[in-house]
């Protein structure tokens, strides 16, 4: 009665979870990645520069069903990940029972980050099923040796090396674990298991023919050109990075199974313990010592999930000897994680969510901004020319724009994010990596640029770059989203354009977001190489309050620039009524007037005003 009863209390959660990350999925805008994963799913292959093929081919089922949609695009992954609490319930049975099983199962389900698993169609669903499933063959061949467990592990390995370049870590540490344990070793003998290598290796071929055809351009950014491959202290932050993202007391349970599966290395108890320590090992702390070493600028908190999940499979073990008021602590605290987690995306999925994280570090830039992006470009589209070519200014842009606009011909132009990502490769074999005007012709050309895609001190080398590749921009069209957290440039080129009118540049002085502010004057510098700012108007939520002229000489800011010092006023000191401030936090931004007739808003900052008895 109590199995049954865990039965129908997990499958009621697990349920319950599962319709709410549905939610999430067809709520949240696609993630550049997911967007770049759909952009490939229009050009199926075996393998791509940055992924073996089988992410697109994801895609592609769900898109062929569902159209380009984010929750069509992300169902194939939500099932996936659905089935991971499962695949860790039947390990954990398998060796300690089923009430054991249930206690697994209800871990990994309320592991944040597995928990939350599929809500986004990245190549780490797969990839852990896989993973699972190869465990799940290993804990069957540990126990006896058969062709069925043999083809399951086949069929893990397989789907593990068309999901990502590391999965090769995950081979790499059950060749640990079967060579630590007696067992595992005596496998080595049986045909069965060779059999599952063999074809387990055949799905690399793929990946290393692509390989082979570019160079090693794939490996090379997996391996190499991604990784500083030099010792940094930013290792250190681990440990309290994994167990925020696990929650601590998860972390300090998993952290236990492991130690429990090192004491036990010795014992009989039909626990392949010295396997499950030899794999969490490599997965768990190997991770630990390549944090030294390894990438830190890209998200890569979830790369020791394949190992957490293992020792979810053991922690029963370690569990029977908590106290009750810990084990419900456990469930509290993973729980309140999960909960978290959701309550931030579904943040995250909503406008007015958005907007409101823009003042704060908090900002989702990558699940931002794209929809404001595609519908300015679909009516910027609708007053051009019918065969006018999109092209967009790096890989992330455009990949959204033709997930958006439901097109596989927007154009990139080359730019760092490209190579930093290791997409450069992949678009020029599409032919999508354009050199400019030169490959356009006379054709009309819509061509968008993420502004804030460069930090500040690299836009005006990148608006020079931008005029060499079309050899003329007219006024820019600005388009700012969540108050230009994300900053999007539209030039229509026709093709008669003469000369660049490069967007403008501003800053404010001694002013931080977030500040306290009364009012007063405001300084600062704004400028606009080859025309000039004529006016500047100050606002306050959009409401224009002051409005000023850059009189001020500043040499320095000339300099800094690179810029001929002809004129060097470009500094400004606007004065600011107090008087006329309403109380509260509000959004402090520029509109910034060339002389050229362009009106350029500059991305606003969030300042607190108090209430005129506080001054």
């Amino acid at each position: 009665m109590a199995l049954s009863s865990a039965r129908v209390k997990f499958t009621a959660a697990w349920a319950s979870l599962l319709v709410a990350k549905a939610w999430l999925a067809w709520s949240l805008l696609p993630f550049g990645d997911e967007a770049f994963y759909a952009l490939e799913s229009r050009r199926l292959a075996w393998a791509y520069s940055d992924l073996p093929g089988l992410t697109a081919w994801l895609v592609r089922i769900g898109t062929s069903f569902g159209g380009m949609e984010p929750l069509a695009m992300r169902a194939p992954f939500l099932l996936l990940g659905a089935a991971l609490p499962w695949l860790v319930r039947g390990i954990a049975r398998r060796w300690f029972g089923d009430a054991a099983g249930w206690q697994a199962a209800w871990i990994a389900l309320l592991m944040p980050l597995a928990g939350m698993m599929g809500v986004l169609a990245l190549p780490d669903v797969p990839m852990l099923f896989a993973t699972l499933l190869c465990l799940d063959a290993f804990a069957r061949m540990l126990q006896r040796p058969s062709w069925p467990a043999a083809a399951l592990l086949a069929l893990g390995l397989a789907i593990g090396a068309l999901s990502h370049y590391r999965f090769a870590l995950v081979i790499l540490a059950g060749g640990v674990g079967l060579l630590a344990d007696p067992r595992g070793r005596a496998l080595l003998r049986a045909p069965a298991l060779w059999c599952a290598l063999a074809l387990g290796a055949l799905a690399w071929w793929p990946l290393l023919a692509w390989n082979l055809a570019h160079a090693g351009a794939g490996l090379g950014f997996q391996f190499v050109d991604r990784h500083p491959w030099q010792l940094q202290a930013d290792g250190l932050w681990w440990p309290l990075v994994q167990a925020l993202a696990l929650t601590p007391l998860l972390f300090a349970l998993l952290v236990s199974a492991l130690g429990l599966a090192w004491r036990r290395r010795r014992s009989e108890d039909g626990v392949p313990w010295r396997f499950v320590f030899g794999v969490a090992a490599v997965a768990v702390p190997g991770y630990f010592l390549m944090a030294f070493f390894a990438d830190t600028d890209r998200v890569s908190f979830h790369w020791p999930l394949a190992g957490w999940l293992l020792l979810c499979c053991v922690s029963p073990a370690v569990l029977a000897n908590w106290r009750p008021r810990w084990r419900r602590a456990l469930v509290a605290s993973t729980s309140l994680g999960t909960v978290a987690l959701f309550a931030y995306l579904a943040l995250v999925a909503q406008p007015a969510g958005r907007a409101w994280l823009a003042a704060g570090p908090g900002y989702a830039d990558n699940f931002s901004g794209w929809d404001e992006a595609a519908r300015a470009v679909d009516a910027a589209l609708a007053a051009m020319p019918a065969d006018t070519r999109v092209v967009a200014d790096n890989f992330m842009l455009g990949a959204q724009l033709a997930f958006a606009l439901d097109r596989g011909d927007v154009a990139v132009l080359e730019h760092p994010l490209n190579a930093k990502h290791g997409r450069a490769v992949q678009l020029a074999d599409w032919g999508l990596l354009s050199a400019g005007r030169e490959a356009w012709g006379e054709a009309p050309v819509l061509l968008v640029v993420e502004d804030t895609a460069r930090p500040l001190k690299d836009r005006l080398a990148g608006y020079r770059g931008l005029c060499t590749r079309a050899r003329a921009l007219p006024a820019a069209q600005v388009l700012n989203v969540d108050q230009g957290r994300k900053r999007f440039l539209l030039f229509r080129l026709h093709g008669r354009e003469r000369g660049c009118r490069l967007p403008a540049l501003a800053w404010l002085d001694a002013l931080a977001p977030g500040a306290r502010w009364e009012g007063g004057d405001l300084a600062g510098w704004a400028l606009k190489s080859g025309g000039g700012v004529a006016r500047i108007d100050v606002t306050l939520d959009g409401e224009v309050v002051a409005s000023g002229a850059p009189t001020i000489a500043r040499p320095d800011v000339l300099q800094y620039w690179g810029l001929p010092d002809e004129d060097a006023r470009v500094g400004f000191r606007i004065p600011v009524p107090a008087g006329h401030l309403a109380p509260g936090d509000r959004w402090l931004g520029l509109v910034l007037h060339g002389h050229d007739g362009s009106v350029e808003p500059w991305p606003a900052q969030r300042v607190r005003i108090p209430d005129q008895g506080s001054r």
